[in-house]
């Protein structure tokens, strides 16, 4: 990256700005289309009596057929003692399947609306240059979700629902109520003054759950051309997992795959985007894997290389 320009400058003048933005625009069209269908549906209903999806994000009914549940709001029911009904199953074994083929932390960067406010508070510390802050654990996010499984087992409440931001977003947006902005200006404020991803990365246990599902996952970003990786840093800037890129790209003499094989991307496709040497692609995981994240088996000797 030339010194005084931003991440994707060299990317934009080489690619032209559509190509440089390709997967985040496709993403945002994704996390925008998911919640026009929830809110036009009720209105679509009243003209041609067909819902198109009924319900929300946690669970839902398409077309009055297809029902698709939260695995995660389905593993609270279950600790809580209720037991759900099979559409409840059924639901949560589709999103379940999904998922484990193309990876648990898609939800996060193509389906979940807060990405778009974290995304925001990423962009705007690096657009200002803001540098450091608090320093959180990301094993802190898988903390809180075994706190809420126990803190549903308790109390017998979907504990985490009471308070998830998704759920209160989409409340908020049908009913108007105003305790979901509050919320999401929380989120960006954490993101943006306190620490970098804070919320995506180090505390949401909806994230540390959907990771856990995309261990074996299909589709992986693959650094496939990673000769003509120049050190240029713009992958690592817009990176929301800054500490798994370093592997893939530099780890051909110890023989280490230029997949990156981590369950914490969320193959958002940033690194794609603004790499103006074409470093990075989308692929399947069908190469042979020698090595893991850190936290799933990776040497820490390797990880922590300087």
């Amino acid at each position: 990256m030339k010194k005084g320009a931003t991440a994707g400058a060299e990317a934009i003048e080489t690619k032209g700005w559509l190509m440089a933005h390709k997967w985040l625009l496709l993403r945002r069209f994704s996390q925008l289309s998911i919640l026009a269908l929830f809110m036009l549906s009720p209105w679509l209903a009243k003209l041609t009596e067909v819902w198109l999806i009924k319900g929300n994000l946690s669970s839902s009914l398409t077309l009055d057929v297809i029902p698709l549940s939260d695995p995660y709001i389905l593993l609270q029911s279950i600790f809580t003692g209720q037991w759900p009904i099979t559409t409840g199953f059924i639901g949560a074994l589709i999103v379940l399947v999904f998922y484990l083929l193309v990876g648990g932390r898609v939800y996060c960067s193509w389906v979940c609306p807060i990405n778009i406010v974290t995304d925001i508070a990423a962009w705007l510390r690096n657009k200002l240059k803001i540098k450091g802050g608090v320093t959180m654990k990301r094993e802190t996010r898988f903390w809180i979700l075994g706190f809420t499984l126990l803190l549903s087992f308790i109390t017998g409440t979907l504990a985490w629902e009471l308070i998830n931001p998704v759920s209160t977003v989409f409340r908020s947006l049908i009913f108007g109520i105003g305790l979901a902005w509050g919320m999401i200006l929380a989120i960006f404020l954490l993101d943006f003054a306190v620490s970098r991803r804070a919320w995506c990365g180090h505390l949401c246990p909806v994230g540390a759950f959907y990771s856990l599902l995309g261990k074996n996952s299909l589709i992986r970003v693959d650094a496939y051309q990673r000769e003509k990786c120049d050190d240029c840093m713009d992958c690592f800037i817009v990176c929301p997992e800054q500490q798994i890129i370093k592997q893939p790209l530099k780890g051909a003499e110890k023989g280490i795959p230029s997949i990156i094989a981590s369950s914490q991307c969320t193959n958002c496709g940033r690194c794609i985007d603004v790499c103006a040497e074409n470093v990075f692609k989308f692929d399947t995981r069908f190469k042979k894997i020698t090595w893991k994240h850190p936290k799933d088996g990776l040497d820490e000797s390797l990880y922590n290389e300087k």
